[in-house]
């Protein structure tokens, strides 16, 4: 496995980690985008399914050490991997260590929403018991998510687990956010919604500037989805959707910030700027 490089921006060392890899169908990663459009971009297998990375971010800065979302994990029976064709190597944990840190080192983990491929390595499996996957981490995620995992109904159902966030619930480790959340100094969640109800996507050092990182989670999966209407069929409220993605795309674009992008296969990093009526990166 290779070293990702780190930047610093905003006061923090930003490191790209895996937790894996997986495909999904590419119809429903691209939503209406018709398929000539988006099979030029992101090609497809003889299945339909575009490779989709799972890229968690480690932030680091004074005394925090931080994981930015934490992957699917290694919780997979055989019918998960076969259907999503799940691979669980590299591991959050071996790219961690490539980064010289293990998991008692992590003293937060920050999450967007908890759909298991983003919240699914919050917690390991020791013998018999689930537990905290870092013993030492105070983890956020946003208030809605949280509920929508502990009792999602039949829309939500296929893309939360109950097992994800109960013993972080239980263990008294797991803090709901709700809107504009200052979670650490220079680090901040925007509740936004669209994709999920609460997905939200975080900003690390100064807002006002472009020495600042944000962490697009499925607002802006990819690189290659950088244009407002570029909406996953996986989004459970597309007008929201839009509405939210063409003010924070106008948002970072104006400000220089550097995008970071969790299911890229090939890109971490990435600003964007205005050509026209069009984003595209710098």
């Amino acid at each position: 496995m290779r070293r990702e490089r780190t930047i610093e921006i905003g006061g923090w060392r930003i490191t790209p980690l895996t937790d894996g890899r997986m495909r999904l169908d590419g119809g429903a990663m691209w939503g209406v985008v018709p398929k000539p459009m988006w099979e030029k971009l992101t090609p497809p297998d003889a299945d339909n399914s575009i490779a989709i990375a799972i890229r968690p971010f480690l932030a680091r800065r004074g005394a925090h050490t931080v994981v930015v979302e934490c992957g699917l994990g290694d919780r997979w029976d055989e019918k998960g991997r076969r259907i999503y064709r799940i691979e669980t190597e590299p591991s959050l944990e071996s790219s961690l260590a490539l980064a010289g840190v293990a998991p008692e080192d992590v003293t937060h983990v920050v999450a967007t929403h908890c759909h298991w491929d983003h919240f699914g390595a919050a917690v390991a499996r020791r013998g018999d018991a689930l537990v905290s996957r870092f013993p030492r981490a105070r983890y956020f995620a946003p208030k809605v998510e949280i509920a929508n995992a502990l009792s999602p109904d039949h829309v939500r159902r296929a893309s939360y687990r109950r097992e994800d966030v109960e013993p972080l619930l239980v263990a008294g480790v797991l803090e709901g956010y709700e809107g504009d959340a200052e979670l650490l100094d220079g680090l901040h969640a925007h509740v936004l919604g669209g994709h999920s109800d609460g997905v939200a996507v975080i900003t690390l050092g100064d807002e006002a500037s472009s020495d600042c990182a944000i962490f697009w989670s499925d607002v802006v999966p990819t690189t290659h989805h950088i244009q407002p209407a570029y909406i996953m069929a996986f989004d459970i409220d597309v007008a929201r959707s839009f509405a939210q993605r063409s003010t924070w795309l106008a948002r970072a674009a104006e400000r220089g910030w550097l995008g970071l992008f969790y299911h890229d296969s090939e890109l971490a990093f990435g600003r964007l700027v205005r050509d026209g009526k069009r984003f595209v990166l710098a």
